[in-house]
């Protein structure tokens, strides 16, 4: 080990000094991940609402199950971008990397805002439009594992749980937002006016929104304890060979765990419900506005569960938590349906609502579990790349999938197995794992952190 002293006002174990430095990341991880969400979830909410008319609609019956295909598409390339972030974040710092997928992601919406469809340039519409979605899909693949290590390695050793939840409540917040502009835009221009030009606003805005996101990150201080392993000459040269060499199943598992919550969240964020509900060839056929509205309610539930389990994690460990929130997620996936299927938007409402605070318990932790399990060295590598195969496996398609199920066998019922399966996907996988609460993140503890957190192995 280097005895190259760490930088004056770090300790060992990788927190800041002050607490003006650490109100500062929490509320910078906070802006841009809202951002970066908000831009991913526009495309999905567009979907179940536009795209399938205005760029692919040659495919007839098929185009909802192709256009739900698309937000699919875009998890494939998130490995891409966990694997880029990842080298680049373990050699060059977090900073770096949360600049750049912040302005691709950006650039990628504000594209597709001003894209044509296909009655104006034919095949030639639906195939920018993936590949801007493809875009989308690298940052965002590379945008979690940067915001969450800024804000947990920032963290007091003791309080990882509620610093960690900071870009976790993003995602509610992107869904917030991007429900509550395209409900308001739907109020703007209500009917035909939403399909020719009222979807396109929200992605414009992207571009003002990218600029407060740029402004605010660029304020903040690269991660302690990367500041510490450069510092120490201790950057590893080659951080994905190593994180699969030694601790590939761990990726495999956590990947796992992830994958539990996300196929369960892709029903609202991967525009599902959405466009179940307002389908007017559907068994519901309810406005486009309440629902959206409904959608937004339930991103506020969402976003309060996710952060009172960021909370309550640092008070009962990381592993307990997600417990409890397989459980209450179990409940919710069996009450979503029912609730749904009434065509009542109150009652539809509410089902979002219960499906939420499960969704939170088993996301809010997430950030403070995964920065947990892997060593300091190669962590921005390990939290990137499980985190986008946990994507793959869980959301990517659920969207997708459900509006198969449900062509197939003309009963939600089919969808709502589907989502209680992946749920125990989750819980297994947790159960595998050792709690690792409070465990030093610092690189003067990477033996302790090269021990195993799955049950029954050794060191990795």
């Amino acid at each position: 080990m280097s005895t190259t002293q760490p930088p004056q006002g770090f300790t060992p174990t990788g927190t800041i000094a002050s607490p003006v430095d650490r109100r500062r990341v929490v509320f910078a991880t906070v802006v841009g991940t809202t951002v970066e969400w908000y831009d991913f979830f526009i495309y999905a909410t567009a979907v179940g609402l536009v795209f399938g008319q205005l760029f692919f609609a040659p495919l007839g019956e098929n185009s909802a199950v192709v256009a739900f295909a698309t937000v699919g598409v875009s998890f494939l390339f998130r490995p891409l971008g966990a694997f880029l972030a990842g080298h680049f974040g373990d050699k060059y710092g977090r900073k770096v990397v949360l600049m750049w997928t912040l302005i691709l992601m950006g650039v990628s919406t504000a594209l597709i805002g001003v894209l044509p469809t296909y009655e104006a340039i034919g095949v030639w519409a639906p195939i920018f439009l993936v590949l801007l979605r493809i875009l989308q899909g690298i940052s965002a693949g590379g945008e979690w594992g940067g915001a969450v290590l800024m804000a947990v390695e920032h963290a007091p050793r003791t309080r990882r749980g509620a610093f960690g939840a900071s870009p976790q409540i993003g995602v509610p917040l992107g869904l917030l937002l991007a429900s509550g502009v395209m409900a308001l835009m739907a109020m703007i221009a209500p009917g035909d006016a939403f399909l020719v030009w009222g979807w396109r606003v929200p992605f414009l805005l992207s571009v003002v929104l990218i600029l407060v996101g740029y402004y605010v990150r660029r304020r903040v201080e690269e991660s302690p304890v990367f500041t510490e392993l450069a510092a120490r000459k201790e950057k590893a040269k080659t951080p994905i060979v190593t994180l699969f060499r030694k601790h590939a199943l761990l990726v495999f598992i956590a990947a796992l765990v992830f994958a539990g919550n996300n196929a369960v969240g892709y029903m609202t964020t991967g525009g599902y419900i959405q466009g179940y509900a307002t389908n007017p060839e559907g068994p519901l056929v309810l406005e486009r506005g309440p629902v959206l509205w409904a959608v937004a309610g339930s991103a506020v539930t969402w976003l309060l569960s996710t952060l009172a389990a960021g909370f309550v994690s640092d008070r009962i460990g990381r592993r307990t938590t997600y417990i409890i929130g397989w459980i209450l997620q179990l409940a919710g996936v069996f009450l979503l349906f029912p609730l749904v299927n009434t065509g009542n938007i109150w009652l539809l409402f509410l089902g979002l609502a219960i499906l939420t605070i499960g969704l939170g318990f088993t996301y809010g932790p997430q950030a403070a579990l995964y920065s947990e399990l892997f060593p300091a060295s190669i962590r921005f590598s390990g939290v990137s790349i499980s985190y986008a195969i946990g994507a793959i496996l869980g959301g990517a398609f659920a969207p997708t999938i459900a509006t198969w199920l449900v062509k197939e066998t003309g009963s939600t019922m089919s969808v709502t197995w589907y989502l209680a399966g992946m749920t125990l996907i989750g819980l297994v996988a947790t159960l595998l794992l050792r709690d690792r609460s409070g465990i030093p993140l610092g690189p003067d503890h990477e033996a302790e952190q090269n021990v195993s957190p799955i049950y029954g192995m050794a060191k990795a």
